[in-house]
């Protein structure tokens, strides 16, 4: 165990006063300490001693550290630099609340509070996205939700910034948690733009409006390859209470092609407010969606293909030795 994973309550680090473990994930430990300068509520996060020895890991710590503390919204959890430290770890603003996960954890919402927690969400992506920022992993366990609903945006690890570098497919699947809120362009191994938020956010409103997220399967791999090849147990289907234009909207945000997505999240968000004015298509995802499509389907009948090439290369040369 080195220095970073044995922090205690009063240990002070430059400074700040360490007063409670708050979590731990295989990247870093987040504290709750005090700012002993003006006695403010921050929260620490520090990365474990082997972080530095990963390129992957520690340039993921690094990219939040830089996103964060250009980013300044009420509905962005903000990121404090700007002074010297004694060893690598963040400083963040300390957000009340719990995480959307633990809410998800007791079930489904109504459908007021799920547009309500929803806009607020398309409020910080406007934000982001209008300073250049994609977040990428957004899902509930990146979201706080305080008591009186309001949100705060957190984790921008993996998030891409228009002025940085490209982040390879190999290093974002290994450091990306659940599989269940990649669009996709993800799964196809695309970077990923605003739209991809988007989706993120149409699977959580989808999981919040009927208590499960649209795609499921017994591994990450089946639950990514779904999304390409399925459509989604329609809305209504899931929870008859969803209204005919709130299905349409989650249907706009889960397009299968991010140029038949929202082009931005005010669009979302419009319609959200505007619920008696979206018009209802007759979309081909309410017919046959029951009947799922597997991977192993399609290859089965492409090495089906493969195998009655050769018959038909004879019974093309037979054919044509009648002829002759």
């Amino acid at each position: 165990m080195g220095f970073y994973d044995t922090l205690e309550a009063g240990t002070q680090l430059d400074s700040y006063r360490i007063d409670a473990p708050v979590a731990r994930s295989g990247m870093a430990s987040v504290y709750r300490a005090t700012d002993l300068r003006d006695n403010r509520q921050v929260a620490l996060k520090i990365p474990h001693p082997d972080l530095e020895a990963d390129p992957i890991l520690f340039d993921r710590f690094q990219r939040e550290s830089g996103i964060g503390e250009k980013l300044s919204h009420p509905k962005v959890m903000r990121v404090f630099g700007g002074e010297e430290r004694s060893r690598i770890y963040m400083v963040m603003e300390w957000c009340e609340g719990r995480l959307l996960r633990q809410i998800l954890s007791e079930g489904k919402m109504e459908q007021d509070r799920a547009i309500r927690i929803a806009l607020a969400i398309l409020e910080a992506l406007e934000y982001i996205h209008g300073n250049g920022v994609v977040h990428r992993d957004l899902k509930p366990e990146n979201i706080m939700v305080d008591s009186q609903d309001n949100i705060k945006l957190i984790d921008f690890g993996i998030a891409s910034d228009s002025a940085a570098r490209r982040l390879t497919y190999a290093n974002f699947t290994a450091t990306l948690g659940t599989p269940d809120y990649i669009a996709p362009e993800q799964v196809k191994g695309k970077r990923g733009d605003c739209r991809t938020d988007i989706y993120a956010l149409g699977v959580i409103l989808y999981e919040m409006l009927t208590g499960r997220v649209p795609f499921s399967g017994p591994s990450p791999l089946a639950v990514m390859n779904d999304r390409l090849l399925n459509h989604p147990t329609p809305p209504r289907v899931a929870n008859p209470a969803i209204s005919p234009e709130l299905q349409e909207v989650l249907y706009r945000a889960l397009e299968r092609d991010p140029r038949n997505r929202y082009a931005k999240a005010s669009n979302f968000a419009w319609d959200l407010q505007h619920l008696d004015q979206v018009g209802v298509e007759n979309r081909d995802e309410l017919q046959g969606w029951n009947k799922r499509k597997s991977q192993q389907l399609r290859r089965i009948l492409y090495y089906a293909a493969l195998a009655l090439i050769p018959v038909a290369l004879l019974l093309l040369m037979v054919l044509l030795a009648h002829r002759g």
